[in-house]
């Protein structure tokens, strides 16, 4: 491992950002493939914990791996930016956000490659792995040049499901896409090391590809939770329709059940597509409306059963999705705090996630007059109550008629 003057690479692989959900699996999967990884992250606890060989968050399949790599070597994380050179390939886990006002950062990504652009040296292949807005890959490249760095810059954007990280990675066809042939070429080599299938597209097809990767899914729970508010308007059980509308039917198989469509990515990336178009994306608008108001409609039917303001309600699982232990953007925190408005009292539990304002699963059960399953944890298919639940998710198996 030299660079364009012949100096020595200690390291394979260097990922900035590592220790998180989509930067520590990507590690895990190199290093079990025989590369030397670092991971260069600013949160100090959780590189502490990666060097103890445990994982700071649930990712089903990756600790034992993880333990392995640590204990041999392969595998080390650091708070020093300096290791940013230290590896012929970096890989920087860093996407673009979305402000208050619902605009992308365009400036996001290149604000964190500066943070360590004097360290990068020539002869390096710096490979973006984040949502990026479309132009962001031109930008760094720009911003590179402009620094008078000849690194080649490839984007390769990550495409797992939390949870199946350690599946996905090696299963599904990576996307890569580059401006130049050498560096097309490097970053194609790169992730052969974890599948053979490889995507070669442009740079700007391949923001978009995973723009538009992340808005399908957001659009496709939108139509499912609107046609479940009108079957739940006229008192029809959606799930019933829905089942038998893909019973062996295969044109709907992929229609979603209702529930909160939420996480660090799909609202934000419809957003970001939204705005690439110049808001001129009314299908993205309206897909927003949908499953950002979900958490208010339910309530409001709710209401027209129960008098909630003598109520105690429980809200069980505060994650953003069934079996995690990420609440990032999760649709439950939006459904608290409608239900502390209007309700007596509001307990929340999650098996899963960790907050001092939660009590226990018995104690939501003993004390709330009514339940609402916010989150389809596993642990809840066997959940047995006489006290009303609201399961837009039929989690229980009892339907989704509230």
């Amino acid at each position: 491992m030299t660079d364009a003057n012949g100096d020595h690479f200690p390291r394979d692989v260097v990922i900035v950002g590592g220790c998180g959900r989509v930067g520590l699996p990507l590690g895990v999967a190199f290093a079990a493939r025989g590369l030397k990884v670092t991971l260069y992250d600013i949160n100090q606890a959780a590189v502490d914990v990666v060097n103890s060989g445990r994982l700071p968050f649930t990712e089903e399949g990756a600790g034992d791996p993880l333990a392995e790599a640590v204990a041999t070597g392969l595998l080390t994380a650091t708070t020093n930016p300096a290791s940013v050179g230290s590896a012929q390939n970096v890989v920087v886990i860093v996407g673009t956000p979305v402000d208050e006002h619902l605009n992308p950062d365009l400036a996001a990504v290149p604000r964190a490659i500066e943070r360590c652009v004097e360290f990068l040296r020539d002869g390096q292949l710096l490979v973006l792995r984040s949502t990026v807005h479309p132009g962001v890959t031109a930008l760094t490249e720009k911003l590179l040049v402009k620094s008078g760095l000849k690194v080649d810059v490839a984007f390769c954007p990550e495409r797992i499901a939390e949870g199946k990280a350690m599946t996905e990675l090696f299963e599904l066809p990576q996307i890569v896409a580059a401006r130049s042939d050498a560096s097309l070429a490097r970053a194609e080599k790169l992730f052969r090391n974890l599948t053979d299938q490889i995507v070669l597209l442009e740079p700007e097809e391949a923001e978009l590809a995973k723009l538009f990767t992340n808005t399908w899914r957001y659009i496709k729970f939108a139509a499912a939770n609107q046609f479940w508010m009108m079957a739940n308007d006229m008192g029809l059980d959606f799930e019933r329709i829905r089942h038998a509308i893909r019973f062996d039917y295969p044109r709907a198989a992929d229609m979603p059940g209702p529930g909160f469509a939420a996480g660090p990515c799909l609202f934000k990336d419809t957003m970001q597509l939204a705005a690439f178009n110049r808001n001129n994306f009314i299908l993205g608008h309206s897909a927003m409306l949908i499953n950002e108001g979900l958490p208010l409609y339910l309530v409001s039917k709710i209401e027209e059963k129960y008098d909630l303001s003598a109520m105690t309600v429980g809200i069980l699982g505060m994650a953003f999705k069934g079996g995690s232990d990420d609440p990032r953007e999760s649709l439950a925190y939006k459904l608290r705090k409608i239900l502390m408005t209007k309700a007596a009292e509001t307990l929340c539990s999650d098996p899963y996630v960790a907050d001092d304002r939660f009590v226990s699963q018995d104690e939501v059960m003993r004390r709330a007059d009514l339940l609402i399953i916010a989150a389809p944890h596993p642990e809840y298919r066997e959940l047995k109550s006489d006290k009303p639940i609201a399961d837009m998710w039929n989690i229980v198996g009892d339907g989704v008629l509230i």
